[in-house]
């Protein structure tokens, strides 16, 4: 008797929904997929959309057939006007991003979109997807916009939302010696951005998103512009890197020089500058600092322009050393930052002095890494350290 065929769909932003025809050897094989999730309201396994893993489902279900479901398309014109809010509010191109898929997702599960769908939208994210408190918030956040701005509509309170638990986590934080081994374990470009990260705490995008002006050697400081929040902030560039970045720099100056020989040269700008100021495009004080290798052509005015490095780059190039570092802590990128007000913190520097480093809003969020050094701000000695030297070593019977 023929089983009917595996099902594959859209899930929760960047995941899948596969459901398949039980059977101990098909869960024993979709358990070897990483960050699968059993999904019991669905009756489905969830599993992350990334590359190859249409690939990956076929080959461990091979010969029997997955069906592939499209999910619905959202009514024409309102993704781009709702593109178009975000724009004329100076969002970020990330922000843009999740909003439009957020809501096109919604859009396919309800075209009429009727405020009344968005509870129980929400609620199947957490009760059936399981998706995390952040992810809820960010569909929430975006379906409020989307309402307000787009709609014109007042969502009102949504009473009885089943809201996503959001545990408490200390993040992830690496030794000094651990930082060590995994930045000796990278080389050029993708090195210098890894030091930039601890060095001065900047988060990913941040470090990608850096134009030559931003740099002040001088000061051994630089500028981070537009970061999270919308906020400008200045930081420490860290001395051991000036000279490194001197020679990127020239080496990034000399293609920028060849760009503009070519008829080139030219880079994205923030809001309306480059029509207040046609040169400054080419100009070399807003070329990005960690330019891509390849050009690419704007799709509203065709020109051919430079963009920053992919970040990809420098995640693939972490993970890698990482590994080969040998360290097990599932560390990313953004824990080189963590680390960075850890230690800051661990050789006496006050909370006040971290947050403006870090660029927090309020001190509360700076507060997790005195959690993470378990001081409380006050060195607090564990009991068991005080103990005499009589005590015996090892566990008895019972033990």
């Amino acid at each position: 008797m023929d089983l009917p065929p595996i099902r594959l769909a859209p899930g929760a932003l960047g995941r899948l929904l596969v459901t398949l025809p039980y059977s101990p050897e098909r869960v024993a094989r979709i358990k070897t997929i990483e960050g699968r999730r059993w999904l019991p309201e669905e009756k489905a396994w969830s599993v992350p959309d990334k590359p190859g893993m249409l690939e990956r489902l076929r080959a461990l279900f091979a010969p029997e057939t997955i069906e592939t479901v499209a999910a619905p398309k959202a009514p024409p014109g309102l993704i781009e006007e709702l593109t178009r809010a975000l724009r004329t509010r100076h969002y970020s191109r990330m922000t843009e991003k999740s909003y439009a898929a957020w809501t096109r997702r919604f859009l396919s599960s309800s075209p009429g979109a009727r405020p009344e769908d968005v509870g129980p939208f929400l609620s199947g994210l957490a009760c059936g997807e399981g998706v995390a408190a952040s992810t809820q918030n960010q569909a929430l956040n975006a379906l409020l916009f989307f309402f307000r701005e787009v709609l014109g509509k007042d969502l009102g309170s949504l009473e009885g939302v089943v809201r996503a638990k959001r545990p408490a986590r200390v993040p992830v934080v690496l030794t000094r010696d651990e930082v060590s081994r995994i930045l000796s374990g990278m080389t050029g470009t993708p090195w210098l951005m890894a030091m930039l990260l601890y060095g001065a705490g900047l988060r990913l995008m941040e470090c990608c998103r850096l134009r030559v002006k931003d740099l002040d050697f001088s000061q051994n400081q630089l500028v981070v512009r537009a970061g999270k929040g919308d906020k400008d902030r200045h930081t420490m560039l860290p001395s051991a890197l000036a000279a490194p970045l001197t020679r990127h720099l020239e080496a990034v100056k000399r293609q920028h020089q060849q760009d503009l020989a070519m008829g080139l040269g030219s880079v994205e700008l923030p809001g309306a500058l480059a029509r207040k100021n046609p040169n400054a495009p080419r100009d070399w004080g807003w070329q990005w600092v960690f330019p891509a290798t390849s050009h690419y052509r704007d799709s509203q005015t065709g020109e051919r322009r430079r963009h920053h490095l992919h970040e990809s780059v420098l995640q693939r190039a972490f993970k890698e050393a990482r590994e080969k570092a040998g360290v097990v802590k599932p560390a990313g990128c953004h824990t080189l930052r963590h680390s960075f007000a850890t230690h800051l913190m661990e050789d006496g520097y006050d909370i006040r002095t971290v947050q403006e480093l870090l660029g927090h809003k309020d001190v509360s969020t700076t507060m997790i890494y005195t959690h993470v050094l378990n001081r409380g701000g006050r060195g607090v000695l564990s009991p068991a350290d005080k103990l005499g030297g009589g005590v015996g070593r090892g566990g008895g019977e019972g033990a």
